[in-house]
């Protein structure tokens, strides 16, 4: 997170690790925050807190098995397994 740099209040996107990084920036005037490596509960928790405010994303910890319940509370999801290449559908 980069809250050592929080006199920048023009930052367009905010990592946060936690809940308590993501009550520290409130306020300030940024347009997205980015869940990084945290469970759905408290993903969830953080974009109740956060959606009124900024547009949320979350990444780390999404994988393909855990996309499916994390999907209903994000508009944009970043998984690494996403970029791996799969079989062709055209022969």
């Amino acid at each position: 997170m980069l809250l050592n740099n929080l006199e920048y209040k023009n930052m367009s996107n905010e990592l946060l690790e936690n809940l308590n990084q993501l009550k520290k920036i409130m306020g300030l005037k940024f347009n997205t925050v980015l869940f990084d490596n945290m469970n759905n509960k408290t993903l969830k928790a953080g974009v109740k807190i956060a959606k009124k405010y900024y547009e949320t994303e979350a990444s780390g910890n999404v994988t393909l098995k855990s996309v499916k319940k994390i999907a209903a509370t994000f508009r944009l999801l970043k998984s690494g397994q996403s970029r791996l290449s799969g079989p062709s559908l055209v022969s």
